[in-house]
């Protein structure tokens, strides 16, 4: 017990520390990531704008991600999105709510989401996205003041607003769908020359696919792919598969490139009614930690279908 003890506030003084560099660095900080999902496959519209109206009626989700469970100070995400297909033919809009904590840092993001939908033929479908953002930023220097005597961390970061904007391309038909974005074009400096140290927030591009194959009547297989690229960080790339049995169950599994492996469960409640479970395990020396117990996702998502019968049968993408 004694030494699990040691462990976890190793661990913890570990984690804090790494924030507290980054924030009072004299250097820059590059390659700021957007927030991570597991259940991307459901939660498209956060990163590409395209996406906004595709399900060809209104449809509201909602997601909460706990990373690093048992850890002070590790990531928590949450999501809340609306879009659906207006008047005119062709175009979306949507609404996104995004609001990530890491330790002493705040960033909440609220999202426009518009699309226009070409028709290519009587099946697929190619939309453009734009995306028009703005950004809260909190950060609480007063937090760390353990590891330094610096004045300046007495004076916290309260609501700092930076506006952004973004894209991207979606192209689906009944069995496949691809999309390229750019959820946030500028790489905003988050913190004026006043401040102890810069962090520019890079742009992130997307690349994200799948494929519903009917195994037979009642079963369906889907791969996808999602691949994030952003200066300075490495590569991710996330792999997963799902079944769904008879439009009801879903059980898959994912992996996370040299990150992490994943497990996934779903229900469709009802024909527009879905909930989503997801538990990642690190496969990095921070799995092993004792006092890491992996990270949760839940998925949470309604689509508003005035006609019973319109979807032949629930959407697996």
């Amino acid at each position: 017990m004694r030494s699990q003890v040691k462990n976890y506030i190793c661990v913890r003084s570990t984690l804090v520390k790494i924030i507290f560099l980054m924030l009072v660095s004299g250097t820059s900080m590059y390659a700021q990531q957007d927030a991570q999902y597991t259940q991307y496959m459901y939660n498209t519209v956060s990163v590409n704008p395209g996406y906004a109206g595709s399900r060809g009626h209104l449809s509201v989700g909602a997601l909460h991600r706990s990373q690093w469970v048992g850890l002070d100070g590790a990531p928590t995400t949450q999501t809340f999105n609306i879009h659906s297909p207006i008047g005119y033919r062709g175009v979306g809009l949507g609404l996104s709510v995004v609001n990530d904590k890491i330790g002493p840092t705040s960033e909440t993001n609220f999202d426009i989401d518009f699309s226009y939908t070409i028709y290519t033929s009587t099946e697929a479908r190619l939309s453009f996205g734009l995306k028009a953002s703005g950004n809260l930023l909190d950060v609480k220097f007063s937090e760390l003041n353990q590891f330094t005597t610096d004045p300046n961390l007495a004076v916290d970061i309260d609501n700092r607003f930076t506006p952004n904007f973004g894209a991207g391309v979606y192209y689906h038909t009944n069995k496949f769908y691809a999309g390229l974005s750019v959820p946030r074009f500028l790489q905003t400096t988050h913190f004026d020359e006043s401040s102890l140290s810069t962090a520019k927030e890079q742009m992130n591009f997307y690349f994200i696919t799948g494929y519903v194959w009917d195994l037979n009547t009642s079963l369906k297989f889907k791969p996808t792919v999602l691949a994030k690229v952003v200066q300075g960080a490495p590569l991710q790339v996330d792999l997963s598969a799902n079944f769904m049995l008879s439009d009801k169950f879903i059980l898959g599994a994912a992996y996370r490139w040299d990150a992490a492996v994943s497990g996934m469960l779903g229900f469709n409640i009802s024909e527009g009614f879905l909930i989503g479970l997801a538990y990642d395990r690190e496969v990095t020396e921070l799995g092993s930690a004792a006092f890491n117990d992996g990270s949760f996702e839940v998925i949470l998502r309604y689509d508003f279908i005035k006609t019973k019968g319109q979807l032949k049968s629930p959407r697996f993408f």
